[in-house]
């Protein structure tokens, strides 16, 4: 009966794999049809109320509207301005004077920048802002893609200032600290590896780090050290925003000193300056503007700054949707949440940079238009990842797991995380819905609690290279809707690789104590 259950339970992300891999489908047709498929299962097999099925589906589709789709369309509209506005060229030529070797500014932007967006806002951020920069400025569109999705899985733990560590320690009733560092300290190998592979696939294969092995360390290293000490004595909140800072500047340091005449195979191309003028400090900051704003207006309204976050924090609307026993707490945040943040601090760069309101206006709507195919995606999954969850279907997943793999389970558990992320496209939602679960389990094996839950988060940023959601986000990145299947192919090997590691490293860990 467990497999039974384990099998159907398997067949929404069974079909989702098949038919982003196998038969090519577009990705919102995929997980249409996995949802329905989800209904049918729940409402046949789990006998499931019909009414809280689709109950369970308006959460889904609500949650993924408010904060996901939200925080998305608010970070592409971002890009776009800058590219209406102009603001990207100049963009351009300032990245272009750090260096003009495309595997030094994918560090600088994919693993620097989209780190600090991770901290700063998750969401998708890092994956759609870096990867529209890198493209803008001359980069393979599908390397670009795929380099930040692969990166994006080490910082997920302390991404949106922490929210998942904190909200998994909230869930398992572990010492918020203690399960920070341990989180810092079971992805350490994989966050140093991250910039390598960035370079590697930016570059189009391992030869891309003939030249660029000091510049990478330096990247690496600028990065980890920080984000480990502060995850280690500071908590969940800073490591990512640390560590990022710290390597956006070592790297342009490091690329002066160690890149100065790099490949011309590596070089973007040259960016004309129409005025034949250097450009100013004034035109740089007015460039940047939307993205400063957002670090300013972020940390500002973070929990880092109490006074401006605990009076903006009660503007909220709280509802539960789920019509069965055990329905979640919807919260709608109407200002304090990154999706508005961001669009604010866009509007506001947009008027600087002497952008109109009908400008503003007709980009939205462009931007809009363009993604409602990536909107549709995130729809569905969250609503199929809902429905599971309440059916118990997820529970059923991972039963099996832990009954079939016994004292063998700290090699699996963080493949129970990379489900949860396929699903949920969440590292917070992961940590919610299979935390309980490892710690539970650890007890049961004589385990140490904080190591397994720490596993389940390095396994949900792993989980997040390949989740439909992601993809989604990152093919409407490049302009390139209906690639999914392509960039799925493509980003499962290295998924499959870290996943791995992070097993080895979990039982290695597990064996000496840890």
């Amino acid at each position: 009966m467990l497999v039974v259950k384990f099998v159907l339970a398997m067949l929404p992300i069974i079909w989702l794999i098949v038919a982003l891999s196998g038969l090519k489908m577009a990705g919102h047709k995929a997980c249409v049809i996995a949802l329905l498929v989800t209904i049918v299962l729940a409402v046949g097999y789990w006998k499931l109320n019909f009414v809280w099925t689709l109950s369970a589906t308006l959460e889904g589709i609500l949650n993924a509207l408010w904060p996901i789709c939200l925080v998305i369309i608010a970070a592409l509209f971002t890009y776009n301005l800058t590219l209406e506005t102009g603001a990207m060229d100049l963009i351009k030529k300032m990245l272009a004077s750090v260096s003009p070797d495309k595997r030094v500014l994918s560090l600088l932007i994919g693993w620097g920048f989209g780190c600090f967006m991770e901290g700063m806002a998750g969401f998708g951020t890092a994956v759609a802002i870096p990867a529209s920069m890198l493209t803008g400025i001359g980069l393979d569109p599908m390397a670009a893609v795929v380099a930040c999705l692969v990166v994006n899985s080490t910082p997920t733990g302390f991404g949106s200032v922490g929210v998942p560590t904190v909200t998994l320690s909230s869930v398992t009733g572990l010492d918020v600290l203690a399960l920070s560092g341990d989180v810092a300290l079971i992805q350490c190998i994989l966050t140093f590896l991250s910039p390598f592979f960035m370079v590697c696939i930016c570059g189009k294969g391992i030869k891309a780090l003939k030249g660029m092995i000091p510049t990478t360390l330096v990247a690496t290293l600028s990065f980890v050290i920080p984000w480990y000490v502060a995850a280690q004595v500071l908590g969940p909140e800073l490591p990512d925003i640390l560590g990022s800072i710290c390597a956006m500047v070592c790297i342009i340091i490091a690329a002066r000193i160690f890149n100065k005449n790099p490949d011309e195979e590596y070089c973007i191309d040259k960016i004309e300056d129409d005025k034949g003028e250097a450009m100013t400090v004034s035109e740089g900051v007015k460039a940047w503007s939307p993205f400063i704003l957002i670090f300013v207006l972020l940390l500002a309204t973070s929990t880092l700054c109490p006074p401006i976050h605990n009076l903006i924090a009660g503007i909220k609307t709280s509802v539960i949707v789920y019509a069965g026993e055990g329905g979640s707490t919807l919260t709608f945040s109407w200002i304090n949440t990154p999706g508005v943040i961001i669009f604010i601090a866009a509007i506001i760069g947009g008027f600087i940079q002497k952008a109109s309101v009908g400008t503003m206006g007709r980009v939205l709507v462009e931007t809009l238009k363009k993604y409602w195919k990536t909107i549709l995606t995130i729809c569905s999954v969250m609503a199929t990842a809902k429905i599971m969850s309440y059916s118990g279907m997820i529970s059923d997943i991972a039963n099996l797991l832990v009954v079939v793999t016994g004292f063998f389970y700290p090699l699996f558990a963080p493949l129970i995380g990379v489900i949860g992320a396929f699903v949920t496209g969440s590292g917070t939602s992961t940590c919610v819905l299979f935390g309980g679960l490892q710690t539970e389990t650890a007890a049961t094996l004589g385990l140490n609690p904080s190591w397994m839950a720490a596993a389940n988060v390095m396994g949900a940023g792993i989980g997040k290279m390949i989740c439909p959601q992601g993809i989604a986000i990152g093919a409407g990145a490049i302009n390139a809707v209906g690639s999914e299947s392509k960039i799925l192919g493509t980003v499962f090997k290295y998924c499959l690789l870290y996943v791995v590691i992070a097993g080895v490293i979990c039982y290695v860990g597990s064996l000496m104590g840890l």
